[in-house]
């Protein structure tokens, strides 16, 4: 029995449920920001809302199903080929494909049917671990660099323990479980993993672009950076945001030394490059707004609201993964690796989310609200733009006649 061609990749499974997740997300975000906070529409009254807050539901679909699948999709497909393997057979990811995205399924009908809620997280909780410990035999896979995959096994791992924490507070568990969860999935998961991610490719990527650029990756800047994430996390849980200047400054620096080291004149004239560096440069800019946060906290507690978190989750997270997954998607479809129309107006158009969300959280902005949401507007219409261009390569056979 031949098999079909959307199961032949893990990248094709995992991308298409992140991009199903994706759009199911922001129409979700947007229609509570326009309603409930903007008051520009009634919205719907969700049986599940009467049990948790919806920003507790929007950031736990975000942080622990959207962006999860991208990295897993990626790192399925990347990861092998980083450690000089070859590409994974269909029961590494198909299993874990089927129970992350049905487990994610069952959490969507909890909205109507909250009784779904912990079934759902149950079951996307398995795939989850099916796929760390899938990048876990990866990691241990023999070669000469070993450090980025094992620090993406060690992170999915995090992750992990992020959603069984939701799935604590899904059983009926305190709301510090659901807090735990958000910081496990943001700062053990995310970050770790699209920082490590960054720091092998980036320069990589950039070598292929400029003559005679020299690949620089140093160690020290990753581990700082890691580092701060797994100790920012910790006293955000602790609720001692006063202190994290001592953590977030040095991260700034590390975060923009890299920036500077890889950045490289002729990435203004390769659009598909500007995209990850500019992505990139986030990260720094996140770090000065937590830090300005945590310096101002006595004086003025919660001066910037969640500006600082959203620079690190758009700004990064989001614009980071429209150029990798446009990449791969490109590079594994038999299409020229090139940026694209679609892409590149998605990307601009993150951009202005990410900077709407930050200006949204400034202290007595007017219409503050309305800023926030046309932030999810503008990341939902880019995200569709992408979808639109993207996601039909998913199902598609590869446009050079190769398999996979």
């Amino acid at each position: 029995m031949r098999t079909p061609v959307f199961f032949t990749a893990p990248h094709r499974v995992m991308f298409l449920t992140g991009t199903v997740q994706a759009l199911a997300v922001m129409a979700f975000w947007s229609l509570q920001t326009g309603g409930h906070y903007a008051g520009l529409w009634a919205v719907p009254a969700w049986p599940l809302l009467t049990q948790l807050p919806a920003s507790l539901l929007h950031a736990v679909l975000v942080s622990c199903g959207m962006f999860p699948a991208f990295i897993f999709g990626f790192i399925l497909t990347a990861g092998p080929r980083w450690q000089g393997a070859g590409d994974l057979p269909q029961r590494e990811y198909v299993l874990a494909f089927l129970l992350f995205a049905s487990g994610w399924l069952l959490v969507w009908a909890a909205l109507l049917l909250p009784q779904l809620l912990l079934a759902g997280t149950v079951l996307a909780l398995a795939g989850w671990v099916a796929v760390a410990l899938t990048v876990t035999r990866i990691a241990m896979f023999r070669a000469t660099e070993r450090e980025h995959i094992v620090y993406v096994a060690l992170a999915c791992w995090l992750g992990a323990t992020g959603l069984g924490a939701f799935l604590v507070f899904a059983a009926g568990g305190a709301m510090v479980w659901a807090r735990l969860a958000i910081a496990l999935a943001v700062w053990g998961f995310l970050f770790p993993v699209f920082l490590t991610v960054a720091h092998r490719m980036l320069p990589f990527f950039t070598s292929t672009a400029a003559r005679g650029y020299v690949v620089q990756r140093p160690a020290w800047a990753l581990r700082v950076l890691l580092g701060a994430s797994v100790a920012h996390g910790s006293l955000t849980m602790l609720e001692q945001t006063r202190w994290l200047w001592l953590i977030d400054l040095p991260a700034m620096l590390a975060a923009g030394s890299l920036s500077w080291l890889w950045w490289s004149r002729p990435v203004i004239g390769q659009p598909m490059l500007l995209v990850l560096h500019v992505a990139f440069a986030w990260v720094t800019a996140a770090f000065a707004l937590f830090s300005l946060q945590s310096l101002c906290w006595q004086a003025m507690p919660g001066l910037l609201g969640q500006a600082p978190l959203h620079a690190l989750t758009i700004g990064f997270f989001a614009s980071m993964l429209l150029g990798m997954a446009s990449r791969v998607t490109l590079g594994h479809s038999g299409q020229a690796v090139s940026v694209t129309a679609e892409m590149w107006a998605a990307f601009r158009l993150m951009q202005g989310a990410a900077l709407l969300r930050v200006v949204g959280e400034l202290p007595a902005l007017p219409g503050a609200h309305v800023v926030v949401w046309l932030s999810s507007l503008l990341w939902l219409i880019a995200f569709a733009i992408w979808a639109w261009r993207y996601a039909p390569a998913f199902w598609r056979p590869r446009a050079d006649g190769r398999a996979g």
